[in-house]
């Protein structure tokens, strides 16, 4: 396992400054939280979320976290963010995007609400050190959790390797919003043409699969096949088509321009990036690794190491009608009434919004 990368070095005059800064941040921090929950006195909730959305395009939590709440606010399910209001019935906290004392302070005052931690990746495994945030995680689930909703099986038996066990795990897989992935204007595959390889990545980790795609450069047959790479990357690239992120609607029309995801993220819990490749009639090719195989089935072909993927890709593009017409996911309603049992608010499972 290597080393975390090193921090920023810290500002001297900060460094001194800490012991009179620290308490002023901390009671601003209680003001904030005092105010927020007064707030929350005053309207009325099913459910509270616990989760720090950052601004699209983003990582995959927050993605599946917007299509799912967007799908329960459609049934009506009423959902706020940081607080925790007298009338939910249930928290929703997500791995360690939050701020977990400011949840613990609200769920002491908060009687008989579900608790459910939503977790996926180990840390450890995706980003190849360990920063203690496994650790964490798993500290907030022993505290907190009534139950666990794990994104994947993977997840779970991930974290049991590095000795956690996850309280009460449930198996919820990750979606995305079927209004803006979806088939819908695919560009017709054809073999009388290049063959058109499309991968994308939030993160620049090297473990997404960078490494992989350079290596690909100098083994694929470029009079078959184009490749193009969406998103953030450390490794550069000499044939790979580069584009930076996207959000969501562009994205998904990248994708429909493409005919096979190629994937060689590594540990990785259920690629938000994979389902919404499939979900745009993608088959994978794809390393088999975490939760891949989960989600691709039958839709793709998986591979162990790097230097099967030219045969799995000749041999997709044989098969590639059978694949496509093999992709099957859950689709965002079923998804929404798993995460509704979990929770507690079964009054809403099978409830169509508009």
């Amino acid at each position: 396992m290597t080393s975390p990368p090193a921090g920023p070095s810290v500002d001297p005059v900060r460094r001194a400054l800490r012991p009179v800064t620290s308490p002023v941040k901390r009671a601003v921090w209680r003001l904030n939280v005092e105010r927020d929950a007064r707030k929350s006195r005053r309207r009325a909730a099913d459910l509270a979320l616990f989760h720090e959305f950052r601004p699209s395009p983003a990582g995959g939590g927050s993605q599946t976290l917007r299509a799912v709440m967007g799908e329960l606010e459609r049934r009506g399910v009423r959902v706020e963010i940081g607080t925790i209001s007298p009338s939910s019935r249930a928290v929703l906290f997500n791995s360690f995007n939050f701020d977990f004392e400011r949840l613990e302070l609200l769920a002491r005052r908060a009687n008989g609400v579900r608790m459910v931690h939503r977790v996926g990746a180990v840390t450890s495994l995706y980003r190849g050190f360990d920063d203690g945030t496994d650790a964490r995680v798993a500290a907030v689930n022993g505290a907190l959790a009534d139950a666990t909703l794990a994104i994947s099986r993977a997840t779970i038996e991930m974290y049991r390797q590095i000795g956690i066990e996850l309280v009460d795990p449930h198996v919820v897989h990750n979606g995305c919003d079927p209004r803006i992935f979806d088939r819908e204007g695919r560009v017709p595959f054809s073999r009388d043409r290049k063959i058109r390889l499309v991968t994308t990545s939030w993160s620049d980790n090297p473990r997404k699969g960078g490494p992989t795609y350079r290596w690909l450069e100098q083994e694929l047959d470029w009079t078959r096949f184009e490749f193009t790479f969406v998103g953030n990357t450390g490794t550069p690239f000499e044939r790979i088509r580069h584009l930076p992120p996207m959000r969501s609607r562009p994205l998904a029309d990248e994708l429909r321009r493409h005919d096979i995801f190629v994937t060689a993220t590594e540990h990785d819990a259920y690629s938000n990036a994979l389902i919404e490749a499939l979900s745009c009639g993608l088959p994978a090719v794809y390393l088999d690794s975490g939760g891949s195989a989960e989600a691709v089935k039958n839709g793709g072909l998986g591979f162990r190491e790097r230097g099967e993927i030219p045969a799995l890709l000749d041999r997709l593009v044989d098969e590639y009608e059978e694949r496509q017409a093999s992709i099957a996911l859950p689709t965002l309603e079923e998804i929404a009434d798993q995460y509704l049992e979990l929770l507690g608010l079964a009054e809403f499972v099978g409830v169509r919004g508009e």
